[in-house]
């Protein structure tokens, strides 16, 4: 006999939950409710950037249901409304309440399946909305959208804006909002009075870890390679076993030794500034990890969880040990927040702090065999094992609770694998892939198609290599190219530099000397003037970013003679080209580009080759000469000046993720010029 389930929410989660149920159990009626990024079975467009834009994942997401879910009889699909609540009978069914703004219905379902997701209405701390008389805004994070509205109410004499809370969305708010400031002070058109004026303040308990989007898996090179940030974290060929009990507490010993990791990865970060420096003491405690590109240099509060729960009875919610004071923790649910034994028929999918993608699958996958009567023996024993429910309550208020209680993304996954007799071995990257030299073992980054099921269709198995290929391509292309390492060097040029600059003349027309002063890298929107020929309308690299360079200080000739100097140039980072580019000013408007001056071509490391193909270190450069000794990545460029040749030779000497010095090296020729210009920069 088929059965019935209702599953609220048809975000990721849903999909997954949906298209699980129907091709790897029983056929029954299944129904979908939406009231409001890669599966195992679905690679990406190969043309997809990294790091996709919210309207490319939705893309993304309406691919994997027209090929999984549209045609199918057995689902019906209910968009725009709203689970008001439900009811569970005698017989242990459920009682749906769908309400809409014209009308509602209630429906029975042998099991209910929730998958709303876990970020609900935001939080603002209670000592904020306390404070009725403050004539102080208080915006929630997930609000903000620009400048311009944010202080659209306020005195146009500037301030201070105030950033409260260490996660992921403080970081990232900080750093955008203070991206969004310079980018107003800086452009060519800015309409906000007093812009200068107003500063960001960042406020958190304790010192954070800064990641940016691309890491190096090499952080001891000086010319290392990129690739996003997830080929570092989650390289399983890296890891001596599993990184500690999934769902338990942090020790001091583990959280020191993750901690050493994270500083070897990035770096010592007091070297931007010593607030962010993490002490002995605050190495003993479990790590935070945040993301932002820009904030380190420029050095919220998060969501009710609970409030995707609100269609739920109350002794529903006190069964799964409700707590709304635990925001992290809200629910006590079994093995890895997919159920909980006291309530039969009722699913979670995607209910956790850190909802990956793949872990909803898998979740999915694991509801769909015990709901259908087909949990092997493995799984039972599994779940039988399981403590997840006393480790939660445990989890609860201990000052060693980990910043993502769900557990390490991989270890839970091979978890999950392995109850549902999985073996992401099975599907490990495929080779050859270069060697690293920490372990001279090729990059494994973990992702959700090395969890492939033997039950999988065809399509979705050939969908899963097509996946696994694209991983492989990708680390084979960075570990043996310059590839990302553009944008690497754009990142972290933000900021000033101490500059020194030698121009040697071979005409005594043209004074040799020297030029002392400072370079500054001003973070900005893209700005048009210049690229009517170069910028395709349709782009949307996700890199809308631009610096204004200036550079300003004293140029001393050799026989003595000295005056003031200054410069500007505008750099720019094409994401679809993965090119670095510098601008001429305009004479008249320094801060608007004029024309293109050359684009930074970065010399490549030794090609794909038969070291590389039998598995080995492929980390060794073509040019090693470069004008700073040759230890950085090296680049070159070249501009025509009317008869004037500039011959541009780079260098980058990176440290871990971040620029530790640069040189540039023009060597110009033409029938009145013939010098040589040597500029070296250092973090000021």
């Amino acid at each position: 006999m088929s059965k019935s389930v209702c599953i609220v929410g048809a975000g990721p989660s849903g999909l997954a939950a949906a298209k699980s149920l129907l091709h790897n159990a029983p056929a029954g009626t299944f129904k979908v409710v939406l009231h409001s990024v890669q599966f195992s079975d679905l690679a990406w467009e190969p043309e997809a950037p990294q790091f996709p834009r919210a309207w490319m994942v939705g893309r993304y997401l309406k691919r994997y249901f027209d090929l999984f879910l549209k045609d199918r009889p057995d689902l019906e699909l209910e968009l725009g409304k709203t689970v008001a609540k439900v009811e569970r009978a005698d017989d242990e069914r459920w009682t749906v309440h769908v309400g809409s703004n014209s009308a509602s219905q209630a429906r029975k379902f042998d099991y209910l399946l929730v998958a709303s997701g876990y970020y609900g209405k935001p939080i603002v701390p209670a000592c904020f909305r306390d404070d009725q008389a403050s004539s102080v805004p208080v915006v929630h994070s997930s609000r903000y959208r620009d400048l311009k509205s944010l202080l659209a109410n306020q005195p146009r004499k500037g301030g201070k804006i105030l950033v409260v809370g260490g996660q992921f969305s403080g970081v990232e708010i900080a750093g955008t909002i203070a991206s969004h400031l310079s980018s107003a002070i800086h452009s060519p058109d800015s309409s906000i009075v007093n812009v200068d004026a107003y500063s960001v303040h960042h406020v958190v308990s304790k010192p954070v870890w800064v990641f940016p989007l691309y890491t190096t898996p090499e952080p001891t090179f000086s010319a290392p390679p990129f690739l996003p940030i997830d080929f570092s974290i989650y390289n399983v060929s890296a890891r001596k076993g599993k990184v500690g009990n999934p769902q338990g507490h942090v020790t001091g010993e583990a959280a020191a030794e993750t901690h050493a990791k994270f500083e070897m990865l990035l770096g010592d970060q007091s070297d931007f500034s010593p607030l962010m420096r993490h002490n002995s003491e605050a190495k003993r405690r479990p790590p935070i990890v945040t993301m932002s590109d820009w904030y380190c240099e420029f050095v919220r509060s998060g969501f009710d969880a609970s409030s995707n729960l609100s269609f739920l009875p109350k002794e529903i919610l006190q069964k799964l040990g409700h707590s709304p004071e635990h925001n992290k923790l809200a629910l006590t649910l079994a093995f890895h927040s997919s159920y909980h034994p006291a309530v039969p028929r009722l699913g979670f999918v995607g209910y956790n702090s850190n909802p990956y993608w793949g872990v909803m699958q898998l979740q999915a996958r694991l509801l769909t065999k015990l709901w259908s009567g087909k949990a092997s023996e493995v799984m039972t024993q599994a779940l039988e094992a399981d403590a997840s429910v006393q480790r939660m309550l445990y989890l609860r208020g201990h000052p060693q609770a980990p910043q993502i209680p769900a557990g390490d993304y991989v270890d839970v996954m091979s978890e999950l694998a392995a109850a549902l007799s999985i073996d992401p071995g099975a599907s490990s990257i495929i080779p050859p892939v270069p060697t690293l030299s920490a372990n001279n073992r090729p990059l494994d980054m973990f992702t959700p198609s090395h969890c492939v099921s033997p039950e999988d269709d065809a399509l979705s198995k050939q969908e899963a290599q097509k996946s696994l290929e694209q991983t492989r391509d990708l680390a084979v292309d960075a570990l043996t190219t310059p590839r990302f390492v553009a944008y690497a060097v754009f990142r972290s040029l933000l900021g000033r530099w101490r500059l020194e600059r030698k121009v040697t003349s071979r005409l005594p027309s043209h004074p040799s000397g020297t030029f002392v002063g400072t370079a500054d890298f001003f973070l900005r929107e893209q700005t048009s003037d210049g690229m009517q020929c170069d910028r395709d309308p349709d782009e949307d690299s996700g890199v809308n970013l631009e610096y204004l360079y200036v550079e300003e200080g004293e140029f001393k000739t050799d026989s003595g003679f000295g005056f003031r100097a200054t410069r500007r140039y505008i750099w720019r980072y094409n994401a679809k080209r993965d090119v670095l580019s510098v601008w001429f000013a305009k004479t008249d408007d320094a801060r608007r580009a004029d024309y293109l001056f050359h684009e930074v071509e970065f010399n490549p490391k030794a090609a794909h080759n038969a070291d590389a193909e039998n598995g080995q270190t492929a980390n060794v450069r073509v040019d090693r000469g470069g004008i700073l000794g040759g230890e950085g990545w090296t680049a070159k460029a070249g501009h025509l000046c009317v008869n004037d040749y500039y011959d541009v030779k780079y260098e980058f000497v990176f440290k871990t993720v971040n620029l530790k010095k640069w040189g540039i090296e023009y060597t110009v020729n033409g029938p009145k010029k013939d010098y040589t210009i040597q500029g070296t920069y250092e973090r000021a």
